[in-house]
């Protein structure tokens, strides 16, 4: 692999996502929600440096579970299949360039912008906090980010399968919406409605939960804020006694999981089907 050819194809991308006006507005409202939400919890406690990270890291992380798999599964989804109709994927591989070059250069140059993206949302946030005379918990509101850029980044991978799959950008994207809305619903009270209909027990509601890469990161994030996992019942409990201190490095690893197995994928099936 040629490294200068990923770095220009990765280039390309964040221009483009640049360009890009729904990714552009993912972006913004991300920073403008993840703005009010710091402003609230500062003055949620009636004046203003009585709360600071700690407490803005607990408001944003279901806005996170909400808005960051969206930005991710539509990136990802556009990117293969975009292209691919406008043409420009088949005058791309034209260039002396090799077609694992050209996906881990665009896998690349997207990541990079949904980390620049989520980046600017919690730094205006953190500006702010600062500002105001709130402080305190930085290392957990930077933890927050990092698993935030995680599930931004696998959120991308499945998008990037979805369109590696599919040829029109159009049915990328309803794909892309269909698993946001799949993985949303399977998340508290999907799992709670299946461990009730199945009559699950508390380690393998546990394993369902930990298939889904949206609550890896609430457990992640949740964990990072209390130190236990009573808040998520039995199934949390269980998890912190199993595991331990080894609980948090398994999630980020499986969060790992889903950054590189759908890549791989995706790169396989391009490399079986074509550009056409």
């Amino acid at each position: 692999m040629d490294l200068e050819n990923i770095l220009t194809i990765a280039q390309k991308e964040l221009r483009d996502a640049r360009r890009n006006r729904w990714f552009l507005l993912y972006a913004l409202a991300f920073a403008g929600l993840s703005l009010a939400l710091g402003w609230l919890a500062l003055s949620g406690t009636g004046a203003y440096g009585l709360a600071g990270y700690g407490r803005t890291s607990a408001s944003l992380v279901n806005l996170i579970l909400l808005i960051v798999p969206l930005m991710g599964l539509t990136l990802g989804a556009l990117s293969l299949a975009g292209e691919r109709e406008q043409g420009t994927l088949l005058y791309l591989l034209a260039q002396p360039i090799s077609p694992a070059e050209l996906l881990l250069g665009k896998f690349i140059g997207l990541a990079l912008a949904l980390v620049a993206a989520l980046s600017l949302g919690f730094g205006l946030t953190a500006v702010f906090i600062a500002g105001s005379g709130g402080g305190g918990a930085v290392a957990t509101y930077l933890t927050l980010l990092g698993l935030a850029c995680l599930l931004a980044i696998a959120s991308l991978s499945v998008g990037y399968l979805i369109s590696a799959v599919v040829r029109r950008a159009a049915t990328a994207v309803g794909l892309a919406l269909f698993g946001w809305l799949l993985l949303v619903f399977f998340g508290d009270l999907g799992v709670m409605g299946t461990a009730l209909v199945l009559r699950l027990d508390v380690s393998q509601l546990l394993l369902l939960a930990l298939l889904n890469p949206l609550q890896l990161f609430k457990i992640a994030a949740i964990l990072d804020l209390r130190q236990n996992l009573e808040l998520l019942g039995p199934a949390g409990v269980f998890a912190l006694r199993t595991y331990g201190a080894a609980l948090l490095p398994l999630l980020v690893g499986l969060l790992g999981l889903w950054i590189v197995l759908p890549f791989v994928a995706a790169a396989r099936l391009f490399k079986h089907k074509g550009v056409l």
